[in-house]
């Protein structure tokens, strides 16, 4: 374990992002890596976004779509579930 935070896709990128614009994943890459910027700075993600508890499954807003991801502070790692894509790029 390097101690340095990092993202990942689960189960895996092809599962999460097939079918989507590209656009979209994009975007939720962009804000995933700012995410890692800011864990790495010391700033707890945990809370962020939005979720019934700190610590559980967060979703974030992202370009008229949204994301789900996990925080695992042991890790340390950033967990994106599943994408969502806004309706008129379905």
């Amino acid at each position: 374990m390097s101690g340095k935070w990092h993202w990942e896709y689960d189960p895996d990128e092809d599962h999460v992002t097939r079918g989507l614009p590209v656009h979209v994943v994009a975007e939720v890459e962009r804000l995933v890596s700012q995410l890692v910027d800011l864990a790495d700075m010391g700033v707890d993600v945990s809370d962020l976004g939005n979720g019934p508890r700190q610590g559980g499954l967060r979703r974030m807003d992202a370009t008229g779509g949204w994301f789900y991801f996990l925080v695992a502070p042991r890790d340390p790692l950033i967990i994106v579930v599943r994408i969502v894509s806004p309706f008129d790029a379905l």
